[in-house]
């Protein structure tokens, strides 16, 4: 079988329009919170809404005796009461009747979202008079609600099992920093406060859960890999794994926050509990948009402190920087998170010298998280600031000084190890210079605001511009030793003459959080079995059905899956030469290995491949009343090949779009840990008319040596360069450097005010 792409419809390279297209747009997808099995139960998750209490009497009779309750779940029914995505450091169900296996503490509840209970109804209404029916007595706590009050370990958030609240710490030593300062001639210091961010994706958290045919626990939920909640399922229930059954349906936006479980295992209990009773009924639960944003993690809130030490001519001597993330409550993936942004900090540059300590701490705060660029952001942001004000104090183009300091092929990166083959930063830095080089000129924009008085063609002098500039890169796939993997299967059908399948089969775990993963797999099979892309059936994110994809975050997908198409194909291609029909081909692709960083010095190898970017942003001011406009944003990405262009430039103006949020309006209010502002009218994610009025996507295909095709990730690329452009251009257009962020117009006008940015 020979491949001839230019004969393949919607292959590798088109811009094939994706298969849930129309019934996204029309409606007619249907999430988990529409797929209500007409004889389904309804369940509602109790929350604690207590940040740090003991748990001193829990009387569910009162909750039972409501018309319409059939049972309530507690931490008595839970056989092994722990679970975490990295590590097993939280309740499944605070309670009394700790009976079940774990080292968790499980009567102390230690976030306000912490659950209590499941009530189990005929109607929604019903379950929710019952959980209002619960007798709960509690004893009060005190609290460390942020990293200030944590780092002094007065009081304990895990007394059991962490010694300290400061439980995870990373170091990089690099060279000689004491040499370093003295070679610099400019000492740029800051500290820099990095905000919440809710995910606010469309869909909330929502499933079903049953027993099916097999006598499987069955969720049917969204997430973002199927297999590992199938294992936390399993554990938290003390089965075997191929007792449980996750499939997704369509899934709302995820964006790193349904990484972590929310009703996958609760749901799974409520359905065996069920099944203990005799009752042969599934069991559905929704949360709404409050339950949903009390009870899902955030991006970190961090406080990063930073130096930065160059000669005259810009060329960096040392880096030193303290990094505190805000872990909350429970760990998540704060380990992994803190991780990236001890990597970015440093930024992509050679830095010669340096002394980066990172530390991950819990608090009695709802838990940090994955979040588009895991670390990545907050890092960054310090990098990049700390840049654009040294090139201030030098009097030197922004862009030069990444010229004179970036990295290239063959640097050695800040963990003292040679980048991975394919380094695009230079090629992606010269075409945002080409496209708006730092002293260009400014595009045209409309009026900011009218002024009556002025006369027409006459600038309001109110309205200042100002041009920003970032750049950075950003890990494709998991880090610092995890063991990657991705694993395919491929059918090829047709007759026993044919030189090609006529149709062909791909089952792919790969979750759809609304990337184009799924089309993205679909093109590349097509590609690669020489078929249109109609003839490509997919069977997707279902753990009875499709091996384990690993998860759909860390800008990994579209690379692992891909590889591991590619050799279920190359599989599937032998069995069809020897005559198979169906020729059917499995593989698992493991890419090259990584290293957990030497916990001193922090030498290592930590990622096999990276994706680079950089931007330019230009912004209005009205400092009258402290507004900002982003009027331009040209982004630019070394995607390695775009297997949709049209599906990467989505990914671009969509990251473009969150990233504009985190640093201009979202401002997620966390007060004795409590959030609160849990709505979408309280917590100002863009609309229509707040983003950025030209996005251009500037897609460079440069091909990295081991992605399929020379595909590497691009998803969560521009978010992370976006909020240290714009601060970088408010700047430029006022004078004033803001070292944290939302800036909301308030905060805008306290620092025209004051001449830099006040705290909120």
């Amino acid at each position: 079988m020979s491949l001839d792409p230019t004969s393949v419809a919607g292959g590798v390279g088109q811009s094939h329009i994706r298969r849930d297209a129309d019934d996204k747009v029309t409606g007619a997808a249907t999430y988990p919170g529409d797929r209500v099995p007409v004889d389904a139960l309804h369940a509602v998750v109790v929350f604690t809404a207590q940040p740090h209490a003991r748990l001193v009497s829990l009387d569910v009779a009162p909750a039972e005796a409501v018309d319409g309750v059939v049972t309530v779940v507690t931490a008595a029914d839970v056989p092994v009461n722990e679970y975490g995505l990295t590590m097993f450091d939280q309740p499944v169900l605070i309670g009394l009747d700790d009976t079940g296996r774990s080292d968790v503490r499980c009567d102390v509840s230690r976030w306000e979202a912490d659950h209590l209970a499941i009530v189990i109804a005929h109607t929604r209404a019903a379950a929710e008079e019952g959980a209002a029916a619960l007798a709960v007595e509690w004893e009060p706590l005190p609290l460390v609600p942020d990293v200030e009050s944590a780092r002094r370990d007065l009081v304990l958030v895990h007394a059991e099992t962490a010694p300290s609240n400061t439980y995870y710490e990373m170091a990089i030593t690099k060279g000689d920093i004491e040499a370093g300062w003295a070679a610099a001639d400019v000492v740029i210091e800051g500290r820099y406060e990095l905000p919440h961010q809710e995910h606010a994706y469309l869909q909330v958290e929502a499933g079903t859960a049953w027993i099916d045919d097999e006598g499987r626990v069955t969720v049917e939920t969204s997430g973002q890999w199927t297999h590992e909640d199938r294992e936390q399922i399993a554990h938290a229930l003390d089965l075997p794994e191929d007792r449980v059954r996750v499939i997704y349906a369509t899934i709302g936006g995820a964006f790193g926050g349904k990484e972590d479980m929310s009703l996958q295992i609760v749901l799974a209990l409520a359905a065996r509990k069920l099944a203990d009773l005799g009752i042969s009924r599934p069991v559905h639960c929704r949360w709404s948009r409050e339950e949903s944003i009390v009870g899902h993690h955030k991006r970190h809130r961090a406080t990063i402190e930073a130096r930065l030490g160059a000669t005259r001519d810009g060329r960096i001597t040392a880096v030193e920087a303290d990094v505190w993330l805000d872990a909350g409550a429970y760990n998540y993936t704060s380990n992994k998170v803190l991780g990236n942004a001890h990597l970015s900090v440093a930024g992509a540059y050679e830095v010669p010298n340096a002394r980066i300590d990172s530390r991950a701490v819990y608090t009695h705060s709802v838990p940090g998280g994955a979040f588009r660029g895991f670390g990545g952001p907050q890092g960054a942001f310090v990098a990049e600031t700390q840049m654009n004000k040294l090139a201030e104090v030098l009097g030197m183009d922004p862009i030069e000084l990444r010229r004179r300091n970036m990295l290239r092929e063959g640097s050695i990166g800040i963990t003292q190890e040679p980048l991975p083959p394919g380094v695009g930063l230079p090629e992606v830095i010269e075409a945002c210079a080409e496209r708006a080089p730092t002293d260009g000129p400014r595009q045209p924009v409309p009026p900011f605001r009218s002024v009556a008085s002025l006369p027409t063609g006459v600038d309001d002098p109110a309205i200042v511009r100002g041009r920003g500039f970032a750049a950075g890169m950003k890990n494709v796939g998991f880090s610092f030793g995890f063991p990657e993997r991705c694993e395919a299967e491929i059918h090829f059908h047709g007759d026993a003459g044919d030189d090609r399948p006529t149709s062909v089969d791909v089952f792919h775990g790969g979750a759809e959080v609304g990337q184009g993963n799924h089309a993205a797999i679909l093109q590349m099979t097509a590609d690669i079995a020489g078929v249109d892309v109609d003839r490509v059936r997919g069977h997707f994110s279902d753990t009875a059905v499709s091996g384990d994809s690993g998860s759909a975050s860390a800008s990994r997908l579209t690379f692992m899956a891909g590889n591991s198409v590619l050799g279920a194909a190359e599989e599937a291609e032998k069995a069809w030469r020897d005559g198979a029909r169906p020729a059917i081909g499995a593989f698992r692709y493991v890419p090259p290995p990584t290293e957990t960083l030497d916990p001193e010095t922090g030498a290592g190898q930590p990622n096999f491949s990276y994706g680079y970017m950089a931007q330019v942003v230009d912004v209005s001011v009205d400092t009258l009343t402290g507004h900002i406009r982003v009027d331009r944003v040209v982004s630019a990405h070394d995607v390695g090949r775009a297997i949709n262009p049209e599906l990467v430039k989505g990914q671009i103006e969509g990251a473009v779009v969150q990233a504009h949020g985190y640093v201009l309006s979202e401002h997620l209010v966390v007060d004795e840990g409590r959030i609160r502002n849990p709505r979408l009218s309280q917590y100002l994610i863009p609309g229509i008319g707040d983003v950025p009025t030209e996005v251009e996507s500037v897609i460079l295909e440069l091909g990295d040596p081991i992605g399929p095709w020379g595909a590497r990730g691009v998803a969560e690329m521009p978010y992370i360069t976006y909020a240290p452009a714009v601060i970088a251009a408010v700047h430029d257009a006022t004078g004033v450097w803001f070292d944290t962020f939302p800036l909301t117009p308030s905060r805008v006008l306290a620092g025209l005010r004051d001449g830099a940015a006040d705290p909120l």
